[in-house]
């Protein structure tokens, strides 16, 4: 049986109309690539398999300030029982060797070498007494016992210690570095603009506190996957990129919000991606503020990275610092915000090998800004214009309004008719 034929022509058809449309290029979409560092400055990375876990029991204090809180709070709290139990012992067993426990009625009066200890639940608090060196009264040590004051000696100078380790420790965790890097911040994307007629990779950091970073320096690096010649992978490649400030071997003067500036030049990791090619590329940049604490002397750091689909090709950020009544005023509302200019879609090797190209952008963007500006004015002056014919309409629907109506005066003739009218 022989297939119906339809009565629309095949070229008409949706399998025509489809091999006849134009394809837009279809772009292979960028792998998702686990970032480096997070955005709040966190390494993500994880450390397995590490066979000798005893290198960090070296380095206790180093460990102890690492831990989190709850850990370390358990520590603290389990030392200090711990050597208070500990001593308690010592002081049950020299009072048990002396025989002051369980006295009988005949020895009543002889010198103890703990007056008041006679059970471990007193050697127990006698023992807090002579650490913490809160000294009630009830209990002391007399001279009958050499042992008791070796033993009063050696808690002594362990109490001495476990306070020093465990204090110094809570207090580094209290004042680490990493604290005074909250109120550090950095733009929430990256900007590449044309600035002094060549290509830059932009940041904008800022300060919130009034104490100031003193020495602060900005270090930028580019991780991506590279490939050597020899067909080595090397998964986290690291490249230095110099900013304006490294350039000029000179520290940041971070008393305002600054723009960290980055030349795209031969020596750029970035000098051969377009901007089509950084949407679909891997790299991550790496962000690095230093500098010493004014308050504690204490150096800090922050961080931060910027993946391809966070750094705006074509924008440049606003101004945020203003001066009101003689003092400079910096609004953070509008720390990241960005506007876009006109900046060449090519690479900085395109723009260095044809400069034409930088010059067309600018003349279209200058053209473009004049026929907006034309555009606007010719608004407003057909605006004023309807506004002028409104106004006159209506001053003539006023005036006629306001006209003066017509009277006609009567004066008696010859035949009783009116002579005259007046307007």
């Amino acid at each position: 049986m022989l297939a119906r034929k339809s009565i629309i022509p095949e070229e008409f058809g949706l399998p025509g109309l489809a091999s006849r449309m134009p394809r837009k290029p279809v772009f292979r979409d960028r792998v998702n690539k686990a970032r480096f560092i997070a955005k709040n400055g966190s390494c993500n990375l994880a450390h397995k398999n590490i066979r000798e876990q005893g290198r960090f029991l070296q380095d206790v204090f180093t460990t102890l300030v690492d831990l989190k809180w709850r850990f370390t709070l358990v520590i603290f709290t389990t030392t200090f029982v711990s050597s208070w139990l500990l001593f308690a012992m010592s002081w049950w067993l020299v009072a048990f060797a002396h025989g002051d426990l369980g006295l009988e009625p005949e020895r009543q009066n002889r010198t103890q070498c703990v007056s008041g200890v006679k059970s471990f639940t007193s050697a127990f608090l006698f023992s807090i007494e002579v650490q913490v060196t809160i000294g009630f009264g009830g209990r002391m040590i007399t001279e009958q016992c050499p042992t008791a004051i070796t033993v009063l000696i050696l808690q002594n100078i362990v109490g001495l210690i476990i306070n020093a380790v465990m204090l110094g420790c809570i207090f580094m965790k209290t004042a680490q570095s990493n604290r005074r890097a909250e109120t550090l911040i950095f733009s929430r994307h990256a900007v590449i603009a044309v600035r002094n007629n060549r290509l830059c990779f932009m940041i904008r950091i800022g300060d919130l506190r009034k104490s100031m970073i003193i020495g602060a320096t900005v270090r930028l690096q580019v991780v991506r996957k590279t490939t050597t010649p020899e067909g080595e992978v090397i998964p986290i490649h690291q490249i230095d990129v110099q900013t304006e400030s490294a350039m000029a071997s000179n520290s940041l003067f971070l008393l305002a919000p600054l723009i960290i500036c980055h030349v795209i030049d031969k020596n750029s990791p970035l000098y051969d991606l377009s901007a089509m090619e950084l949407q679909c590329s891997d790299l991550e940049v790496i962000v690095i503020l230093e500098g010493v604490v004014e308050t504690t002397g204490i150096t800090t750091q922050a961080r931060t990275s910027y993946v391809s689909e966070e750094i705006q090709w074509g924008h440049r950020f606003v101004p945020i610092v203003t001066e009101e009544e003689g003092v400079y005023s910096v609004d953070y509302s509008k720390f990241g915000n960005t506007v876009k200019v006109a900046t060449p879609r090519c690479s900085a090797r395109e723009l260095d090998e044809k400069p034409s190209i930088l010059i067309q952008t600018l003349q279209k963007s200058e053209l473009s800004h004049q026929n907006s500006l034309r555009k606007r004015n010719s608004m407003r002056r057909n605006n004023s214009m309807r506004k002028g014919a409104g106004s006159s309409g209506s001053l003539r629907r006023n005036n006629s309004g306001l006209a003066a109506p017509k009277v006609q005066f009567f004066t008696p003739g010859e035949g009783g008719q009116a002579l005259n009218a007046v307007t």
